[in-house]
């Protein structure tokens, strides 16, 4: 006799053996319906209800992100943080204190930002006083040279002046009229400042954090998951942690050697403000597939000012060139380890990265999308790759042409060995299963 459960059915009795029974009648009902179905419609259906699962939690974390957006980018630079400063810190860790390591690597890493920005602005103001006959010297070979093309532009410089004063005065009687919808976007732009502020100071505070107990940080989440989810997670997060530092890291290398390589090409060249320009070049090559042609045309431009158009094709060349380096060797050294990406997805990924969330969704779509592939990579089994014809391929080969008798007088063998495996080839795939059931 069964045992009376009221928490499951009130007033009845419950068989254990007929629950049983019942369970199994069902399954064996829902097994039923699905051979009643094409296993591929069966496969389809699970498939497709697994995609809308996975979009939907995509589409809510996107959403939830829009909605901190200060907050995740604040996670994000101290993410880049401690990938770029870890090495470093477990370095010093192993000689002294690890607080004192990290206080190191952060007052470090900023003391070498600030000195950047101050040679920078130190060589833009010393040649600040010379850039204005360079821009004079620049115009006229501009204009000697529309001259001298077949359209014979002639254009002085008295008219180009006239123009640039024109536009000036343009922008004073706008200012002028609608000085207080100006001074109004001025002020409601003035919270920007705040935020950029609250950014910075919290992605430090996290960024000391996680390379101070980050290890200590993410135990103790792995303490929280059940036993058998423990070792996945973490090859999984290590997997996708190893993509993140090696991708954050070989971009900081590639975009110190891109603006270094460009500071030498402009100064050689002479160009004005190449400092400025070569920091520029650095920083476009943190954005992928556009910030390195932006930063190159900004050079051109400049080098075009000041020093006409032939100095300004140099300097396009010779960007460029720089980065041919860039894409086959520096990328290939260093990045192919880290974010082993096709050029379509990345090219794709850019552009939804800037439709979503602009310049700041065009930086950070490569690593997120790097990780996300390091994390399945990490817990998919795939079988082993395809190697020759395809399976299940139909042959195509068409059947090489007639032996001359030149060929057949040196390469007799070949050419017979050639002919009998294609005709044994074209044998086998007429009697083929695929080939009879066309037939019927």
């Amino acid at each position: 006799m069964g045992r009376y459960n009221p928490g499951q059915h009130k007033g009845m009795y419950i068989d254990p053996a007929r629950k049983r029974a019942l369970e199994l009648d069902q399954a064996r009902r829902n097994a039923d319906g699905d051979r009643l179905l094409p296993n591929w419609l069966v496969k389809s259906g699970r498939g497709s209800w697994y995609a809308i699962g996975i979009a939907l939690v995509v589409i809510g974390i996107v959403f939830a992100t829009s909605k901190i957006t200060p907050v995740f980018i604040a996670v994000f630079i101290a993410l880049v943080f401690t990938a770029l400063l870890n090495p470093s810190v477990n370095w010093m860790s192993r000689r002294i204190p690890r607080w004192a390591g990290v206080l190191i690597a952060i007052v470090g890493s900023f003391a070498f930002v600030a000195g950047l920005l101050a040679f920078v602005i130190s060589s833009v103001a010393w040649q600040w006083q010379d850039l204005g006959g360079q821009l004079t010297n620049g115009i006229e070979k501009i204009l000697s040279f529309l001259e001298s093309t077949p359209l014979h532009l002639s254009i002085t410089t008295d008219e180009v002046y006239e123009w640039f004063t024109h536009l000036i005065r343009q922008w004073e009687t706008y200012i002028t009229d609608n000085w207080q919808s100006v001074a109004g976007t001025v002020l409601s732009n003035a919270g920007v400042a705040g935020t950029v502020v609250t950014i910075t100071a919290l992605s430090i505070f996290v960024a000391v954090f996680f390379l101070h107990s980050g290890a200590q940080m993410w135990r103790w989440f792995i303490n929280l998951l059940p036993s058998r989810m423990r070792a996945n997670t973490n090859h999984a997060a290590e997997a996708g942690w190893s993509s993140f530092a090696g991708y954050a890291r070989g971009t900081v290398i590639i975009s110190v050697s891109d603006g270094a390589l460009a500071w030498i090409l402009l100064a050689i060249l002479g160009v004005p403000l190449a400092p400025a320009l070569a920091v520029l070049v650095m920083l476009g090559a943190f954005i992928p597939l556009v910030g390195a042609p932006a930063a190159m045309v900004v050079a051109m431009l400049v080098a075009l000012a000041t020093d006409g158009v032939i100095k300004a094709i140099i300097v396009g060349l010779g960007i460029a060139l720089i980065g041919q380096f860039e894409g086959h060797i520096l990328q290939p050294l260093i990045m192919s380890r880290q974010v082993s990406l096709h050029p379509v997805v990345v090219g794709i990924g850019v552009v939804a990265g800037a439709l979503v969330g602009g310049l700041l969704g065009a930086m950070i779509i490569i690593p997120i999308m790097g990780v996300a592939w390091a994390v399945f990579s990490a817990l998919y089994h795939r079988d082993p790759p395809v190697r020759g014809a395809l399976p299940g391929a139909i042959p195509t080969q068409s059947p090489p042409p007639p032996a001359t008798p030149l060929a057949r007088l040196f390469h007799p063998f070949r050419w017979a060995k050639e002919r009998r495996e294609l005709r044994d080839q074209t044998r086998s795939s007429n009697e083929s299963p695929v080939n009879e059931v066309s037939q019927e």
